[in-house]
């Protein structure tokens, strides 16, 4: 019995420390994204919505999070998935296969609005849940 106890009590010690060493090996930003409800990472002002400043500060800075060349473009391997080809694609007017910041800080508000369909200018907890809500995130986080 002693045996079986002490076995279980060295899996349950195992998976705490595998559950701290993988949240110690994420970046800050991803472990408090991770963690934290996606409306109290982006809403600094606490008001319990997102503007659209908001969201556009929060993008500017992944977008030079994600630059990692610093050209000022991010291409299909700098948005790790953020965004399909397809989705690219149609951010892209000038068809050059990158975004600038202007263009991903214009893909950004368009997922904004989209996700905005009570028209108030502010995301809540609900909206930021939809569909374009949940496409802005990934550019936003």
């Amino acid at each position: 019995m002693r045996k079986h106890i002490g076995l279980a009590a060295g899996a349950i010690g195992l998976a705490a420390i595998l559950g701290a060493l993988g949240a110690a090996s994420m970046g800050p930003q991803a472990f408090a994204a991770r963690t934290s409800a996606p409306l109290q990472v982006l809403d600094p002002d606490h008001d319990g919505t997102v503007d659209l400043n908001e969201a556009t500060t929060a993008a500017s800075a992944v977008f030079d999070r994600l630059d990692r060349d610093h050209d000022g473009t991010l291409d299909q391997s700098e948005l790790k998935g953020r965004l399909s080809a397809k989705e690219l694609a149609a951010g892209d007017p000038d068809h050059d296969g990158t975004l600038t910041k202007v263009e991903y800080l214009a893909i950004v508000e368009k997922l904004f609005n989209a996700a905005n369909t009570d028209n108030d200018g502010t995301l809540d907890a609900k909206e930021l849940n939809s569909r374009s809500g949940r496409a802005l995130l990934r550019l936003v986080i």
